[in-house]
C-alpha cells in the first residue's frame, strides 16, 4: 500500500472523529440548555386566579331524559268485513267523540235490515192468527163445559174442546217465540248495519281528540279489526324517563318537573310525577317514571325527546368550592388552596359530595380560604403562585376585584 493511501485514509478518519465530536457536543449543549430553562421554568411562579370557599344552600337536582306519549291512544278499526267506501277525516284533525270516522260498503246490510223486518211481519201476523184462533178455541172449550154441566154435551165432546184449546194455546207460544226470534233477527240485522258506520268513541269526559296516523286509503278491503287510524289524546301528555336505583328512592309521586326540549329552546314546560313503576328492571336497573304535562297550547307532541329536572332536596349551609376547582393528581380528587402569605399552592384531598351548577361540596375535610379556580393544571404541591388581579380584597390600585368562580379575566399561564 502506497504513502498516498494511508495518507487519505488518515484524512478521512480524522474528518469522521472531528464531525462525530462537533455532533456530540451540540447535543450536550442542548439538553443541558433544556434543564437549565427546565429549573429557570419550575421556579417561576404560576398565574392563577382563586376564588373562596364558601356556605351556601344547594339543591339537590336530578337530571334525566325522556320520552312525550299521549295521555291515551287507541286505533280505529271495523268489527266487520268490508270495502272502505269513505274515510271522513285525516291526519291532523280534530275528532269529536262519536263522529263518524269511516263508512264502509253497506248494501249487503241493508238488504238483510229488509228481509229480517219483512220475516219479522210474516212471525207478527201469524202470532194475530194463532191469537184469535186460541181465543176461539178457549171459548168453545167454556160453552162445552157449560153444555156437559147441564147434561146436554157429551164427557167426549168436553175433552175434544179442552184439547183442542191446548193445542192451539201451545201454537200461540210458538207464534209468540218465532216472534221474537224475527225481532231479534231484525236487531241483528240493524246492529251489523251499524258497524258499517265507524265511529269515534271513548269514555273519558274530554270532549276532542286528534288524529294520528292514518293505515289505509279508501278502496281498500278491510278485514275485521284492521286498523284505519290511530285516535289520540294530547290535551295532556305523559314524559317516561327511567331512574337507577341510587335515584329511585328520591322520587315520589306529586314532585313537580320541569321539561324542556330542543323544539322550543329556552321553553320550560312544567309536569309531576304520577306514577312510579314498583320494581326495577334486572336487565337495566331501571324502575319506570311517569310525568304527566299539561299541553293547554298543543306545542308538545308525542315522540318528542325532553330533558327532565327534578328538585329532591335542600341542602343548606354547605361547604361549597367552584366545580373549576376540583382536579385529580395521583387518582386522588382534591383542590389546590392558595396559602396567600407564603404565595404557594397546597394540594388538599377532598370528599366531594353534591353538585349544583357551578358548585361542589365539600365534605371532607373542614376547609377555608381561597381555592385556585384556573391555572391549576400547572401546580403541584407547593408551587409558588402569582395573582395577576392582586389579592383578594386588596385596594383598587392593587387589584381589578375579586374574580368569579371559573373566570379567567386578566390571567395568562407562565410564559
Amino acid at each position: 500500500m502506497s504513502n498516498t493511501t494511508v495518507m487519505k485514509r488518515f484524512i478521512l478518519t480524522s474528518l469522521i472523529l472531528l464531525l462525530a465530536a462537533l455532533l456530540v457536543w451540540q447535543v450536550g449543549r442542548r439538553i443541558f440548555s433544556g434543564k437549565g430553562q427546565a429549573r429557570q421554568r419550575n421556579t417561576m411562579p404560576v398565574a392563577v386566579n382563586v376564588a373562596p370557599v364558601e356556605k351556601r344552600t344547594l339543591q339537590d337536582m336530578g337530571h334525566f331524559t325522556g320520552t312525550l306519549y299521549p295521555r291515551s291512544q287507541y286505533v280505529v278499526a271495523p268489527k266487520i268485513a268490508g270495502r272502505l267506501e269513505k274515510l271522513f277525516v285525516n291526519i291532523g284533525d280534530q275528532v269529536r267523540r262519536g263522529q263518524v270516522i269511516a263508512q264502509l260498503e253497506n248494501d249487503e246490510y241493508i238488504k238483510q235490515v229488509d228481509q229480517a223486518r219483512a220475516e219479522l211481519e210474516v212471525a207478527k201476523a201469524n202470532l194475530e192468527e194463532s191469537r184469535s184462533t186460541m181465543e176461539i178455541a178457549r171459548r168453545e172449550f167454556e160453552r162445552a163445559r157449560a153444555l156437559r154441566e147441564k147434561k146436554i154435551a157429551s164427557e167426549s165432546e168436553l175433552d175434544a174442546a179442552q184439547a183442542h184449546m191446548k193445542t192451539q194455546e201451545a201454537k200461540h207460544r210458538v207464534a209468540i217465540a218465532q216472534f221474537a226470534q224475527r225481532e231479534a233477527a231484525l236487531k241483528t240485522a240493524e246492529v251489523r248495519l251499524s258497524y258499517t258506520e265507524i265511529c269515534a268513541c271513548w269514555e273519558e269526559q274530554d270532549e276532542n281528540r286528534v288524529v294520528g296516523e292514518r293505515f289505509v286509503d279508501e278502496g281498500a278491503m278491510l278485514a275485521a279489526n284492521a286498523s284505519i287510524v290511530s285516535i289520540l289524546d294530547i290535551g295532556a301528555l305523559i314524559g317516561v324517563f327511567h331512574v337507577i336505583e341510587r335515584d329511585y328512592s328520591k322520587v315520589s309521586v306529586g314532585q313537580v318537573a320541569s321539561l324542556s326540549t330542543d323544539a322550543f329552546p329556552g321553553k320550560s314546560f312544567s309536569g309531576r310525577v304520577i306514577r312510579i313503576a314498583p320494581l326495577l328492571k334486572e336487565t337495566s336497573r331501571q324502575a319506570r317514571v311517569e310525568i304527566e304535562v299539561l299541553n293547554e297550547e298543543g306545542l308538545l307532541k308525542p315522540g318528542m325527546f325532553v330533558r327532565i329536572q327534578i328538585g329532591f332536596s335542600n341542602r343548606e349551609n354547605v361547604t361549597v368550592v367552584p366545580l373549576t376547582a376540583l382536579v385529580k393528581r395521583d387518582a386522588r380528587q382534591g383542590v389546590f388552596l392558595a396559602d396567600l402569605k407564603s404565595m404557594k399552592a397546597r394540594f388538599i384531598v377532598v370528599t366531594p359530595g353534591l353538585v349544583a351548577d357551578e358548585w361542589v361540596e365539600v365534605i371532607q375535610p373542614p376547609l377555608s380560604g381561597q381555592v385556585v379556580v384556573l391555572g391549576q393544571h400547572l401546580l403541584k404541591e407547593g408551587t409558588d403562585i402569582v395573582l395577576p388581579n392582586g389579592p383578594p380584597g386588596s385596594a383598587p390600585g392593587e387589584a381589578q376585584g375579586k374574580p368569579k368562580p371559573g373566570s379567567a379575566r386578566g390571567s395568562k399561564g407562565p410564559g
